[in-house]
């Protein structure tokens, strides 16, 4: 009986009608240090009540999108959350709320791509809410000229 239950669960799931295919591409970490040197030094730089954001042209934007399978162009994200927040419960929340906050932004409003970016973390950020943080990176994004889609009038912005 249980390798009859077995085999029918496998058939069950080999001829499942395929999916859609919208590809939702994993985000690009930025792993070398020299990258975030870069990036604090020489990048266009937002401070908002949450978040601090670098923005800086990458020159390995080409690079990275002939090897990406859909050919588009990619930014690569670098999150930093200092030990001075917590232990690491806190900053794997703190990580997974910037992650989130950045991947709605980036769905809703359309980020522009081929650029290092990095997201900082402030003492604000530990308790701060998810919508907080993510009005937080739209304002920035916005005054660094970031944003696809302009905000319209009608959004509120919270300072």
């Amino acid at each position: 009986m249980n390798g009859a239950l077995r085999l029918a669960r496998t058939l069950r799931t080999m001829f499942r009608p395929p999916l859609p295919c919208t590809i939702d591409m994993k985000q690009l970490a930025i792993t070398e240090n020299h990258l975030y040197s870069k990036a604090y030094s020489r990048g266009k730089k937002y401070v908002g009540r949450n978040v601090v954001i670098y923005v800086l042209n990458d020159y390995k934007a080409e690079k990275i999108r002939r090897a990406n399978p859909m050919k588009q162009r990619l930014n690569r994200v670098g999150l930093t959350v200092t030990k001075k927040l917590g232990g690491a419960v806190v900053h794997s929340r703190v990580k997974r709320v910037l992650r989130e906050a950045y991947r709605l932004t980036e769905k809703e409003y359309g980020v522009r791509r081929g650029f290092l970016v990095v997201i900082v973390a402030r003492e604000t950020a530990v308790k701060a809410k998810m919508q907080d943080i993510r009005t937080d990176l739209v304002n920035g994004f916005t005054k660094l000229g970031m944003l696809q889609q302009p905000l319209t009038d009608n959004e509120p912005r919270k300072a």
